[in-house]
């Protein structure tokens, strides 16, 4: 199969959709698009996010040390957008995209985003000045997760939740689950004699 040899450039996709939200001590709160934010470490939980030190949340952020990293449903991917391409310099974006800010369990400062069916709480432990974009390393101090994403046994059921994830300029549905970890290797179940 032919393959063309590109410059060096950021193709790592699909991305997570997510709004980070964020607050400060006194009182401003904003919410950022971010497609920049993975796991970094299991134990201890600790994630990052990257932000450009021109958006208006890297302040706020910067400041208090803390940020809330909420998942993007169907239901929540056009406020997501839309959060992306306004600034909080110029917009009340909890009013403007009918979102409420609800407090967090862990943090002081920063909200959580109600409406998002998973929360992640978060403590910036170290920031790293990449370039265009600073990447805030963060310790992972409470999640908050909707009741009805669990299952019978009290398991987290993601694909309840109907997330979306971002593909080089593009939004999708995650899809139909394909398998499960491991399930490359598991032994087959032998078949019954009948």
């Amino acid at each position: 199969m032919a393959k063309q040899v590109w410059a060096g450039g950021n193709m790592l996709y699909p991305l997570p959709t997510a709004m980070v939200s964020c607050g400060n001590a006194a009182g401003k709160k904003n919410i950022i698009a971010i497609g920049w934010t993975g796991t970094i470490c299991t134990n201890p939980p600790m994630l990052y996010i990257s932000v450009r030190p021109e958006r208006a949340s890297y302040p706020i952020i910067r400041e208090s040390g803390e940020f809330v990293v909420n998942l993007t449903t169907h239901k929540l991917q056009r406020a997501c957008d839309w959060c992306g391409v306004r600034s909080g310099r110029d917009y009340d974006k909890w009013a403007e995209c009918g979102l409420t800010a609800a407090p967090a369990a862990m943090l002081e400062l920063a909200p959580v985003i109600a409406e998002s069916p998973v929360n992640i709480e978060c403590k910036v432990t170290e920031v790293k000045e990449l370039g265009s974009h600073h990447m805030f390393l963060a310790s992972v101090e409470a999640v908050q997760v909707e009741e009805s994403l669990l299952d019978e046994r009290g398991r987290l059921d993601l694909a309840r939740a109907n997330l979306t994830a971002y593909s080089h300029g593009e939004y999708f549905d995650l899809g139909k689950r394909v398998g499960t970890f491991g399930y490359s290797v598991c032994k087959k179940a032998p078949k019954k004699k009948h």
